[in-house]
Formats: C-alpha cells, structure tokens, sequence
C-alpha cells in the first residue's frame, strides 16, 4: 500500500511517499524545498505556495517512480479551537450497549458544525460510568448513568477553503487533514507515552504547537505564532548582522543555558550593509541572553495554553520536545523546570529507505503524516450513519429510534 504525507510549513514544503508490505514501512522518496511564502501558517501568495507544492510532488513522484493522485495533508493548528463537551444518560442498572451510546451522541453537540470553522478531528476522549472515569469501552457494562466526553478540534473555514483550492487546481486528493501538532506526536511518541500521558511541543520556525494524549486518546491541540525565526530575528536586530548570520550564530553558539566561560567565549559576525566586509565582535553570553527570554515566552505561552484549558490539571510528567527548535542547547532542561516534568527530544523513527538527514526533529510533522490511520480516532458506527445521511428520511426516522429507543 502506497500512503503519501504533505507539509505545507512556514519554512519548507515536505512531501513523503511510503510502501507499507506486510506490516513494514519502506520510504520511497522524501522531498523537501524551501519556501518565502508561508508567513506565520498563512499563505502569502497562493499561486506561489500551489506552483512549490506541484514542484514538490512532481519530484516525490519521480524519485519514487508512483504516480500520487491523493495525499495526507499536515494543517497548521494556529488560530483553531479545541472543543469540549458532554453527554449524560440516566439508566436503571441496565447493560450499556451501543444504542445507548448513540443517544448520548444524538443529545449533544458532537455532530453539529461549528460557525466559521471546519472540524477536523473528533473524537470520544473517555467515558465515565457513575463517577468511575477510568472506562475504555463500556459495552456490556452495567450502570446507573453513563457520560460520554467529546473532544472536537476545528481550524479555520477560509484556510479549509484555501488549501481546498489549491489542491482542486492540482487534481490531487486530500484523503485525510491532520492537524500538524498530531503528526508531530505520532512519529516521536511511543505507545506507553500515549498511555501513560505526554505532552509533545514541536518547536518550528514561526510557530510552536503542541499536542497532548492521555489514556492513549488525543485530548487536545494547538499552536501559538512564536517559533525560532523569532530568534533569528531578535539576533539579528540586536548585532545588527544578517539574518543568515543570526541563524548561524544561533545554531553554532546559542543556548538557553549560561556559564561563567561564556563571557570569554568571543564570536565575530559581519555587519549588515557592510561595504568593506566589516565584522564585530561579541561574546557568547550576549548571544544566551537574546535567546533565553524569547525561549522562555514560547514555553510559557504553551504552558499557559495548556492552563486555558486546564490541561495541567491532569498533571502529566512526560515532555517530548522535536521541530528544529529543540537541538537548541539547553532547552530540555529549561523546559523541565518549566513543566516539571520529564523531558526529552523527540526523534523521528528511522525508516527503510530514509536519508539520514531526514532522520532529524525538523522533519517529525512530515515522517508522522505516514503513520496517520483515521480509524483510531472514528467511531465506528458513525461510519455507517454517514451513509444513512443520504436517505433523508431514514435519517430523521434513525435519529429519533436511536433517541428514545
């Protein structure tokens, strides 16, 4: 089975193509170009961005030698929402079945649309059987109520329409759009990480976004529009130096910890403008001290998105840190103290057939478009209510049986 993954991000377009025999993934081409037009998860020029994303996968397909004629799409989390809500049902110590969970679903808000938004995911994150939450399944079980939690994330209405239009005008179909933080998280996270309860903030180039399982349920997601071009920048602005200087003095010298020695550590970087290729001199704690307090604002600022919506609550003690941002030194042992938690890089798995290059934590939300398998986070008989959709009113008839049966 051939599965093709896209990412259209801030700072390259990747594009995937694998081969799935007999339960082992062989990458056939990984193809990866950079590109100006992406400004903060917003497309810029829209011919530019389709013009890039054709080139891309016109290579993918020849390095692979397959014809791609559908794709798993990466969508970027910034400005989306996380949804929660409820359902109750009171029962008579009755054995829970599968009409029941049908009506919890029917009396909540799980199907309906969302103004100005396009939901992506959703899914059940756990139910809970008279006050005991720790419930996988409760098929077959007996109990006085039973409350189901939904969990639902939507981008965007006019980004869905955008990429729709861009991918329209390449006759390339769109099999699944997975949020990028959840990509991320399925090439770096293990199974017991899942299970257990990680948290995983994939540390891009103008964005940060973040996505948390728990009970091995995706329980939320998000990206805030802060990554490592923003200390690219702040370098440059501060040595008055360019910006291909500032990410070379951040990726050579940068760290978010200090030591004494760093005061003696000297660097020479060129002037920006410099006609006579003039260069400057400064040492490397004034470097760490441009980086610190921006590395500081973009885990606060996750820490606090998880505190919105009172994630740290649940109180999980596992980090996983991937995207280019985490090789900065340091920063595992910043975000410990932030989180106070267990914290460690994220690494993509090493594939068959994949480069060593792209083997790196830059190229995680890429790799994990591959591992993206849509029936983990359906429920199953809603598959087959999709298609009694069509017959309108065997649909209202459905609707109500499942309501009041």
């Amino acid at each position: 089975m051939i599965k093709v993954g896209l990412d259209i991000g801030n700072s390259k377009i990747s594009c995937v193509v694998s081969e799935k025999k007999n339960n082992i993934i062989k990458i056939l081409s990984f193809i990866s170009l950079p590109t100006n037009n992406i400004k903060k998860s917003f497309i810029a020029d829209i011919d530019k961005v389709k013009n890039e994303v054709s080139e891309v996968l016109i290579r993918s397909a020849k390095d692979s030698q397959t014809e791609i004629l559908s794709i798993n799409l990466n969508v970027p989390a910034v400005d989306s929402i996380s949804l929660y809500s409820s359902s109750n049902i009171k029962l008579s110590n009755e054995k829970i079945s599968e009409l029941h969970i049908k009506k919890a679903i029917n009396q909540s808000d799980f199907l309906d649309v969302v103004e100005n938004y396009k939901i992506i995911h959703k899914s059940i994150s756990n139910y809970e059987l008279d006050n005991n939450s720790l419930v996988i399944d409760p098929k077959g079980m007996f109990s006085n109520y039973l409350k189901v939690n939904f969990y639902r994330f939507a981008i965007q209405e006019n980004l869905f329409k955008t990429l729709k239009t861009i991918f329209s005008n390449l006759n390339i179909h769109v099999e699944n759009l997975i949020p990028t933080p959840l990509s991320s998280a399925l090439i770096t996270l293990t199974p017991d990480d899942k299970m257990l309860g990680a948290i995983c903030i994939d540390l891009g180039a103008y964005s940060t976004s973040v996505s948390v399982f728990n009970n091995d349920k995706l329980i939320f997601t998000d990206s805030i529009k802060v990554g490592g071009q923003n200390i690219t920048k702040d370098l440059a602005r501060k040595f008055s130096t360019s910006l291909e200087s500032a990410e070379r003095l951040k990726t050579l010298y940068g760290s978010v910890i200090t030591s004494p020695s760093d005061e003696h550590e000297i660097i020479e970087i060129p002037l920006v403008g410099s006609i006579n290729n003039q260069l400057k001199q400064i040492n490397r704690s004034n470097v760490n001290a441009i980086i610190k307090p921006r590395v500081e604002e973009t885990l606060e600022l996750i820490w606090q998105k998880l505190k919105n919506y009172n994630i740290h609550k649940l109180k999980i003690k596992n980090v996983v840190l991937t995207g280019g941002g985490s090789l900065l030194e340091g920063i595992e042992e910043y975000a410990q103290m932030i989180f106070d938690s267990n914290v460690r890089q994220g690494t993509p798995i090493k594939f068959k057939g994949l480069e060593e290059k792209f083997c790196k934590p830059q190229f995680s939300q890429t790799l994990g478009t591959i591992f993206y398998d849509p029936e983990e986070y359906e429920i199953n008989f809603l598959r087959n209510r999709e298609k009694i959709k069509k017959n309108t009113v065997f649909s209202r008839f459905s609707d109500w049986l499942d309501q009041y049966i």
